[in-house]
């Protein structure tokens, strides 16, 4: 398999990769991934970057970004540290 495919308008991405990334095994991205403690968000590129897509997966105070094309190539790869995740927004939401 191809570590990142595009299939209806939709990205898959290989858990091995993201395991890789995160220095965790195939089966515990999956369970995180349920909890919602790994999480992803995908942007469609404009004006020069029309074409390609940015992948990112939130864990703890990390991220992995990849930039691919529309045929799921990857292009680039970065990890960042990006401090400290609230898990949930809810409890960010002040009380009344």
């Amino acid at each position: 398999m191809t570590q990142v495919t595009l299939k209806a308008g939709e990205f898959t991405v290989d858990a091995d990769l993201i395991a890789a990334a995160f220095a965790l095994d195939q089966q515990a991205v999956q369970a995180r991934m349920r909890a919602g403690e790994i999480t992803s968000r995908c942007a469609t590129g404009v004006g020069d970057d029309e074409g390609r897509f940015q992948l990112s997966f939130h864990y703890q105070s990390r991220a992995l970004r990849l930039i691919v094309d529309g045929s799921g190539r990857i292009l680039s790869k970065a990890m960042e540290v990006t401090g400290h995740r609230r898990r949930a927004a809810a409890a960010s939401a002040p009380s009344a």
